[in-house]
């Protein structure tokens, strides 16, 4: 039987709960993983394994977080997304909205497109597939 949104938004919040020892209201479907939540680079490693483990999917590796794509002169120039590293980051990550970040693309803006949301959107799509 597939999960639908609210079960699987449930499933996230307590992985994250677990992963970060936050409180569950903490966990809104706005709240950015690091800004609110508190993770920690370390931690999205173990959110990642966390999440594999409790949807039973496999998530390669810079699928959910595509942190490759900032080394690349290509996509990120003065510490900004070029308009084909702002198309390319899209095109990675299906799950998250861009509205605010599209207005101003710097890559240290990049953490808030990790929302609870993001990762929500993300495993419905994974278990879609």
């Amino acid at each position: 039987m597939a999960m639908d949104r609210s079960e699987i938004l449930e499933n996230v919040r307590e992985t994250l709960v677990d992963a970060l020892a936050v409180e569950p209201d903490e966990v809104t479907e706005d709240a950015t993983l690091t800004g609110d939540l508190g993770a920690e680079s370390i931690d999205f490693l173990d959110i990642v394994f966390r999440l594999e483990k409790c949807f039973n999917i496999k998530i390669p590796r810079g699928e959910l977080f595509p942190d490759e794509l900032l080394n690349d002169p290509q996509y990120v120039s003065n510490g900004q997304f070029t308009e084909v590293g702002l198309q390319k980051i899209k095109e990675a990550m299906p799950h998250a909205d861009f509205g605010a970040f599209e207005q101003d693309p710097d890559v240290n803006k990049m953490p808030d497109l990790f929302t609870v949301k993001t990762l929500v959107n993300y495993i419905e799509a994974k278990l879609a597939a």
